[in-house]
């Protein structure tokens, strides 16, 4: 039996035997009445029924005191049932709403709990109709009735127009103007309030002390039934987040590639600690800016935000000041530097957390939520583990990757030298120059057309080199080289444009350094103006590269396949070893035009 129940029960009995021991004490004096005399029976007659009303009056009182304590037995014991039965807060909330209202004889309930920031009561579990404004309604500490009994941490009961009460506040959803009284106790957990149950009448009602009594021993049962499934359900957050982090560990020291280490970071992080994005912004520490590298933020617009300076918006200023930066809501914090595509995307509060290697911070793992969140010491401790973490495994990536660049540009450096030491060996069988200079002058061209291909692999960041961008490059920088002042040669470039892997891209570079140098120093030798003419086109999986010139034309008996000269030996050699293609060159009518034809690369398929 339940502690208040128990002494109201001993409490009813000691009042019986009391009245019984009175009882006794009259009967004793009223033996010494003279039964002779007629008037003193009369007497004590009426006395006796006197004592028989107020004996039935007390037994009835004694009847309804003892069904009150057996009526809050059974509320209580059913309240008992339902927080051991209920899996969930919300429908043990439910539960005991109902159980109130109906043991208090009220219309309504409501039971409200304040929020993870303890800034706001939420209201949280509603009988009626009010069940649809679960999680809407708010208020803040001392705000309204409720919030008042929160503050002060003691119950109010209202008997009659408890919509004019000073610390009333309306909520016309709640229709609360057809409620008439009103009780509200605290929620009480180690003298700490958690949050407010009230009961509501639409008639008037004076509240006694033994059900103002009964809803605190509901309001009790339920704060020690919170209190225990807070606790599981942090030993449940600190137990998920040691397998995150140890699932996080295992993943990311498994995977060499930057790219993939991060996708895993920001997907594993945020499904498993249940954030609403989760992105991972490094920094150049050139530029001084951070830059976002990965996120599973399905909005473009939030792909697409700019990179910050250092010390700017909140992820800048983790980052200057090394340390973790929680921010309750990025919507309303004055130095976010997005706070329109927050919005939008439904972010609300933020932790930053720094990525550190040998206390050097790389960047920052950025962790949104969706709704109002308190970040947890333990939480905190988690992320700051999984940072950690990545930024080592992000080091570990950059040097794998390194690596690799290095042994690429190795390889790369031993064929272009390759390619060199052809050029000059052909260039020793046919050139038929006269001085030194010339020689150098040529295999210096040949040596920068090369040059030109790795300079726009770097601009790129790619593996793949564009095509019209090398004609560009090739036809602006032979032309300043080779055409004397006063002459004008101009130039085009136009057509499809095709990505050509490092070796294409190498062997078209020096075919155009060829047949544009060829045009300058022959085809306008003796000519002021002229024109040179690229195109580039690309059908049913073959590349046209098509230079054309309007200068002197070739020789009648001219072959290109039968030709001895340098340049065209060089041309026919790359395209149809390194290309695999075919060349021609002839004249059209007042225009000499050679063409390159060869298959389309692969990765561009």
């Amino acid at each position: 039996m339940n502690a208040p129940a128990l002494f109201g029960y001993t409490d009813a009995m000691r009042s019986l035997r009391a009245w019984r021991w009175r009882t006794t004490i009259k009967r004793r004096r009223r033996a010494r009445i003279d039964l002779t005399n007629p008037a003193h029976l009369l007497d004590e007659l009426e006395r006796k029924e006197r004592e028989l009303h107020e004996a039935q009056d007390y037994i009835r009182q004694l009847e309804a005191r003892l069904a009150d304590r057996e009526a809050e037995i059974e509320a209580l014991r059913r309240i008992s049932e339902a927080t051991g039965a209920a899996f969930a807060s919300e429908e043990m909330l439910q539960s005991i709403a109902e159980i109130a209202m109906r043991i208090t004889d009220a219309e309504i309930c409501h039971i409200f709990l304040f929020d993870e920031s303890r800034e706001e009561l939420v209201l949280r579990a509603a009988t009626g109709n009010d069940r649809q404004f679960i999680g809407q309604i708010r208020l803040k500490p001392g705000e309204g009735i409720t919030g008042w009994v929160a503050r002060e941490r003691r119950p109010v009961a209202v008997p009659r127009e408890a919509y004019k009460d000073h610390r009333f506040k309306l909520y016309p959803q709640l229709n609360e103007e057809q409620y008439e009284s009103m009780l509200a106790v605290p929620l009480m957990v180690n003298n700490e309030v958690i949050g407010v149950i009230s009961v509501r009448t639409r008639k008037p009602k004076e509240y006694k002390q033994e059900q103002i009594r009964l809803l605190s021993g509901i309001a009790s049962h339920l704060a020690g039934a919170l209190q225990q499934l807070s606790r599981i359900e942090r030993l449940e957050r600190q137990a998920s987040q040691v397998a995150t982090l140890s699932e996080i560990s295992r993943t990311l020291t498994g995977n060499l590639y930057l790219e993939e280490v991060l996708q895993l970071l920001v997907h594993m992080t945020a499904q498993t600690l249940g954030y609403k994005v989760v992105t991972v912004m490094l920094l150049d520490e050139e530029r001084g800016e951070l830059i976002l590298k990965a996120t599973q933020a399905e909005s473009e617009e939030y792909r697409q935000k700019p990179p910050l300076r250092v010390g700017e918006s909140i992820a800048g200023r983790a980052v200057a000041e090394n340390r973790i930066l929680v921010i309750p809501d990025v919507r309303a914090y004055p130095d976010y530097r997005f706070p329109d595509i927050a919005q939008k995307v439904g972010l609300h509060s933020m932790v930053c957390v720094p990525l550190r290697v040998r206390e050097r911070v790389i960047g920052t793992l950025n962790c949104y939520t969706d709704h109002p969140h308190l970040f947890t010491d333990e939480e905190l401790h988690t992320l700051e583990a999984v940072a950690n973490q990545a930024a080592l495994a992000i080091d570990h990536a950059k040097l794998m990757v390194r690596s690799a660049i290095l042994q690429e540009m190795h390889h790369r450096v031993k064929n272009n030298l390759q390619q060199i030491a052809s050029l000059l060996r052909l260039q020793m069988h046919y050139s038929r120059y006269k001085t030194v200079e010339e020689v150098i002058q040529d295999s210096l061209s040949r040596i920068l057309a090369i040059a030109q291909v790795h300079e726009l692999l770097s601009r790129e960041d790619l593996d793949m080199v564009s095509l019209r961008k090398i004609a560009s490059s090739i036809l602006h920088n032979t032309k300043q080289a080779l055409v004397p002042p006063g002459k004008q040669v101009r130039s085009t470039v136009e057509g499809d444009d095709v990505l050509l892997p490092l070796q294409q891209a190498t062997a078209v570079a020096l075919i155009l350094n060829e047949l544009i140098q060829n045009a300058i120093e022959h085809g306008f030798k003796g000519r002021e103006v002229g024109h040179i003419d690229v195109r580039v086109q690309h059908t049913n999986g073959e590349v046209l590269l098509e230079v054309s010139n309007d200068g002197e034309p070739l020789p009648p008996d001219f072959d290109a396949a039968r030709s001895n000269t340098l340049g065209v030996r060089i041309i026919d050699n790359l395209t149809r070893g390194t290309l695999r293609g075919r060349f021609t060159l002839t004249c059209q009518g007042e225009r000499t035009i050679a063409r390159v034809l060869f298959p389309r690369p692969c990765s561009e398929g």
